[in-house]
């Protein structure tokens, strides 16, 4: 059996609602941040990403990581490429075209997407959004923001999805990345099909699953 390592209220979150999408079973092995610790190396620590046991998972010590078999992956957005393209059905690619398709939108979104994304939610989440600061570094990573946006706007005005016309996990993908925007609403009202599309893409069944069980994790 697949064993995912991570917490919902981490990058894991992508690949636990990859699972129910595809319909897979997958051991949820809870790794916890450090940070999120007040003693990570304390003997009663639990799993987390500096103990030695995680570390002999992988050495970045980072989450999410899988284990299929004694193959070992990490990047979440890899994780869920590799896991779809294994398991097969709509969410994966059909022929090389579509699988290079899809490795080409995760790069997009993680390289041009992601960090202005997190910018926005840590601003939120810190609570520095209200203040001058705060105000300024949300804006400044909301314009950066519009030019990828414009063109997901322009590409689901067309196509509906970003790979095949259809629902795969290239969508996963992507969605994930977008939902850090969602705490600068205002933003994706800008660009309907994207919000409409994200909105669509977070009604699934999985994804409601998914998001239940990382609201039921402690923040």
């Amino acid at each position: 059996m697949v064993k995912i390592y991570g917490a919902y209220r981490s990058r894991a979150s992508r690949n636990y609602w990859l699972a129910r999408e595809l319909g897979i079973e997958v051991e949820e092995v809870p790794v916890i941040q450090a940070y999120r610790l007040p003693d990570a190396n304390a003997k009663d620590a639990p799993l987390n990403t500096r103990s030695p046991d995680y570390l002999r998972v992988t050495p970045t010590g980072a989450i999410p990581a899988m284990d299929d078999d004694g193959f070992v992956l990490t990047e979440s957005l890899a994780i869920n490429l590799y896991l779809a393209r294994k398991h097969g059905g709509a969410l994966a690619p059909r022929g090389p075209k579509e699988e290079a398709l899809m490795q080409q939108w995760a790069l997009y979104g993680t390289t041009s997407i992601e960090p202005h994304a997190l910018a926005i939610l840590y601003a939120h989440a810190e609570g520095r959004a209200g203040t001058p600061e705060g105000k300024a570094a949300v804006e400044a990573a909301a314009e950066t923001l519009r030019r990828p946006l414009a063109v997901l706007e322009a590409h689901f005005q067309a196509e509906g999805f970003l790979v095949g016309g259809r629902f795969t996990v290239a969508d996963v993908n992507m969605a994930e990345v977008l939902r850090y925007a969602q705490a600068h609403p205002s933003l994706l009202a800008e660009f309907p099909a994207v919000e409409t599309w994200l909105k669509a893409c977070q009604a699934r069944p999985a994804f409601q699953a998914m998001w239940a069980k990382r609201n039921a994790e402690p923040a």
